[in-house]
């Protein structure tokens, strides 16, 4: 949580990118009801392991709760982000767990991501929400599957800035413009003092 306030609060400041992505192990209770816990642990710490092989030294990666895990990718511009998904999502499927001799367990992973919005002070149960809704669409289209919201876009056109920034600067004005055209202070309209 605290990474993910930090990221958070970097992105707001800088303008940078950042992405989290939900992991969820597809029909993990299944593996727990057939194999038992002792296989589902050993399942859990197998995933664990490729997660890391997968993730850059820069990237937070944490179990969020029972079988979901979250991993927090700061500077992560939108096409790494579908590839860094993507190649954890196959590297699960295409590495086993070898549980027993001669045994292995196919197990597959479904991943959802959103994408720390720019210039904007958000907050981590935000962030994780939209994040968590794209696992949802990951899971609905059949699990094993990526699904991350678009980088939003964050650009400002001249138009928008001149809005944004119209009437913070006053224009600088000539010495005739700045003082109005007054009489003295010490004379009088008619003269008379």
């Amino acid at each position: 949580m605290t990474v993910l306030e930090g990221e958070l609060d970097r992105v707001a400041r800088s303008g940078d990118t950042a992405l989290l992505l939900m992991v969820d192990v597809d029909h993990f209770k299944q593996v727990n009801d057939c194999y038992g816990h002792n296989v589902g642990d050993q399942a859990l710490q197998h995933i664990t392991h490729l997660l890391r092989r997968c993730v850059r030294p820069m990237d937070t990666m944490a179990r969020y709760g029972g079988e979901e895990f979250v991993i927090v990718l700061p500077a992560c511009q939108s096409a790494y982000g579908k590839t860094i998904a993507d190649r954890i999502r196959q590297t699960v499927e295409h590495h086993p767990l070898p549980w027993a001799p001669g045994q292995s367990l196919a197990l597959t992973v479904s991943i959802g991501g959103a994408y720390a919005l720019q210039w904007i002070r958000s907050t981590k149960e935000l962030w994780i929400e939209r994040a968590d809704q794209q696992l949802y669409y990951a899971k609905s289209q059949g699990r094993n599957c990526v699904c991350i919201e678009p980088q939003p876009d964050s650009t400002v056109s001249a138009e928008e800035k001149n809005l944004l920034f119209s009437g913070l600067i006053d224009p600088i004005k000539s010495p005739e413009d700045a003082a109005p055209n007054t009489a003295p202070a010490s004379c009088s309209p008619t003269g008379n003092v």
